[in-house]
């Protein structure tokens, strides 16, 4: 039913701001599947005749934001929390002990925060006096604790300028929950000019919740700056890069693009507190830190502490599209401040910097080293281009604001940049004015990509398993940019990662698949979330200081993104998709680098269904693959202590007379490989 522009204006101000919070409310999900009487076999046709339709390299990605701790304390692999004293509270995550006063008045030492002079991105440095020969002590928290394993190498590194008298020593030391040591390394101080010092120790001991304890040995004054520490063993081995395992489980995803650095994330509450792409690269100490817009939005789970340094920043998302073969997706904000928070506007006529910076992206990323933007890529490392091809511009907004203010962007982008392919948005909701306005001002303007977004209970996207079957194959294609089955409503902390949802989503995906004519790329959101720093649930990986696990949702998203074929193939029954009779859903695919078929079929039934595939057009070799998922319990999840609870079981199976007879367990998801002759 249309929705009225009245009723999203209700919903703006009861939820809680922000794009994951201020979705269309949703009832709490009580839909169980539905136990059905088991039919006799379905026979479907597996028509192998070329449809014409190729299943686009882009169809299945990654989006990324950085929500739920998921850069720093998450990706980007640094330990220390405000490693360069520049938060709001510029000594958070700096702990002074107890120890330190040994009688009233009588302290070892302080730290105080001075400002350097002139104009600076990095404000702030910590300036530390030692009183007596007792001994100093600061501790550094980390991101709810550090992470260290046992016999692993860590990189110290820091800035420091000695002061008057003379600090002999600076004693760096992991210690653990009970302050035993676990690693040590020692800084001895010799100029009294800024000085970068850099050290390697090991980890004698595994622990979740290391801390770092650093003391001051001598005394007078010493000052400090960039106090950092990370695993020696990162993603491909790169200093100061990102962490290995969260990397790891991205790139088996065998992504076609990644989508960054996010959605909200890019708008900020304020345009003071946007996304600058600008100021996230060149030197890492450079680059100027801003507090994460999600640090206070949810009053159920509010982190005052979560900033953003931009270690992981633009130059690092373009590295690591190129690591995994993805495409890099950026996407630039319009002008527009996040319209569930603030909706603070730019003027038309005072756009230009904002269509500039978008310019000045494409120059860094594709640029040669002779162009300005182009040589501070080469700087960084890379003379290379990037080749980027697409562009996102604003994230989830509507109305007439961001139309007149993407055409903006689209007139000077095209005109300098033709062959960029720029990704439009056609708001928050999957329906409604907001929905139906953007896509016919975006229809009208030949838009080439939109972006749409979802967040629904489970039982909406099995009922929406046709949402594209009607769309306009000459209209603008689609970006199915941010959808999750929420199993209690948005923005709710009791979501779940459970099978039900990540089976409802499979069913979906038949759909997205099917229609692969109108959508070319398709992401999963949130990607990350940290057990101890989350905002928002679910997410399709969790993780600690030391594991990571794929959820359900995970497990679904790289069955379909390791098995995209390259070709659509029809598969009917009754002439007719199978989207939803019997509880069954269904895709085919043809992989023409391999020379298989691949088929992809969803039982959401509590019953065994028997099928019986039989191609048409060409035969199958006598032998094939089948990959299942399934799960006898709809709410299970997985877990660090069960992570591979609901994960693919692999076996080999032979055809019958030249078909696939197979029965699909409950609540199940199969991948059917094999070979065509």
């Amino acid at each position: 039913m249309k929705k009225s522009i009245l009723k999203y204006t209700v919903i703006a101000v009861l939820l809680i701001g922000g794009v994951y919070s201020c979705k269309e409310n949703t009832e709490k999900n009580t839909d169980n599947l539905e136990a059905v009487v088991p039919m006799e076999t379905a026979e479907l046709v597996v028509d192998l005749k070329d449809t014409g339709i190729e299943i686009q390299p882009t169809m299945y990605g990654i989006f990324f934001e950085d929500i739920n701790f998921a850069a720093d304390g998450g990706l980007y692999a640094e330990m220390i929390k405000n490693r360069s004293f520049e938060f709001t509270l510029p000594k958070t995550g700096w702990v002074e002990p107890k120890s330190n006063r040994h009688s009233f008045n009588n302290e070892s030492g302080i730290m105080s925060i001075v400002q350097y002079a002139g104009e600076n991105t990095n404000r702030n440095y910590a300036r530390v006096a030692v009183k007596n020969d007792e001994g100093y002590v600061l501790i550094n928290e980390g991101f709810r604790g550090m992470g260290v394993k046992e016999g692993e190498k860590y990189n110290l590194s820091l800035k420091a300028k000695k002061g008057k008298d003379d600090i002999k020593n600076i004693k760096f030391q992991l210690v653990d929950s009970l302050d035993n040591v676990i690693g040590e390394t020692t800084v001895a101080p010799d100029v009294s000019e800024w000085k970068t010092y850099e050290k390697q120790f090991s980890a004698t001991k595994t622990e979740m919740k290391a801390k770092m304890k650093i003391t001051f040995e001598g005394t007078g004054t010493i000052d400090l700056d960039m106090v950092s520490l990370f695993p020696e063993d990162t993603w491909k081995g790169r200093k100061n890069g990102l962490r290995k395992d969260l990397v790891q489980l991205l790139d088996d995803m065998n992504p076609g693009f990644l989508r960054f650095p996010g959605g909200c994330i890019v708008e900020g509450r304020t345009l003071a507190r946007r996304y600058q792409w600008k100021k996230t690269v060149g030197p890492v100490a450079d680059r100027e830190i801003l507090v994460n817009r999600w640090n206070t939005e949810f009053s159920h789970r509010p982190t005052p502490d979560y900033y953003q340094s931009f270690g992981l920043g633009f130059f690092e998302y373009f590295q690591l599209s190129e690591d995994m073969g993805a495409e890099p997706l950026p996407i630039l904000g319009c002008g527009i401040a996040c319209q569930f928070n603030t909706g603070e506007l730019v003027p038309m006529d005072e756009l230009d910097p904002y269509v500039q910076d978008a310019l000045d992206l494409i120059e860094f990323a594709n640029g040669n080293t002779s162009t300005p933007w182009g040589k501070v890529r080469a700087d960084m490392g890379h003379p290379e281009p990037f080749n980027m091809k697409y562009i996102g511009i604003g994230n989830e907004q509507w109305g007439e604001v961001y139309i007149e203010r993407y055409k903006v962007f689209e007139k000077a982008i095209k005109e300098k940049y033709p062959n960029i392919v720029i990704v439009s948005g056609s708001g928050p909701f999957p329906e409604g004015d907001y929905f139906e306005y953007g896509w016919e001002q975006l229809k009208e303007m030949k838009a080439e990509i939109v972006d749409e977004h979802y967040y629904k209970p489970p039982k909406w996207f099995r009922e929406n398993a046709t949402r594209y079957d009607d769309y306009d194959r000459n209209g603008p294609k689609v970006f199915a940019g941010e959808y999750a089955a929420q199993t209690v409503a948005i923005a709710s902390p009791e979501n779940k990662n459970s099978w039900d949802a990540a089976l409802s989503e499979a069913a979906f995906m038949t759909g997205l698949e099917r229609n692969a004519e109108v959508v070319h790329l398709t992401s999963y959101a949130p990607l990350m979330a940290h057990v101890d720093g989350w905002q928002w649930t679910p997410d399709m990986i969790w993780f600690n200081n030391l594991e990571s696990v794929g959820t359900p949702n995970y497990q679904v998203q790289k069955l379909y993104a390791t098995n995209a074929g390259t070709d659509l193939l029809s598969i009917t029954e009754d002439g007719k998709p199978l989207t939803g009779q019997h509880n069954l859903y269904a895709s085919a695919v043809k992989d023409q680098n391999t020379g298989e078929l691949i088929i992809k079929v969803v039982n959401t039934s509590s019953s065994e269904q028997k099928v019986e595939m039989k191609p048409n057009g060409g035969s199958v070799a006598n032998t094939g693959t089948i990959i299942t998922l399934h799960h006898e319990d709809l709410d299970s999840e997985n877990s660090f202590e069960a992570p591979e609870n609901i994960s693919p079981k692999s076996e080999e199976f032979k055809t019958e007379d030249g078909a696939i007879n197979l029965a699909l367990p409950a609540q199940s998801m199969t991948v059917i490989k094999v070979n065509i002759i």
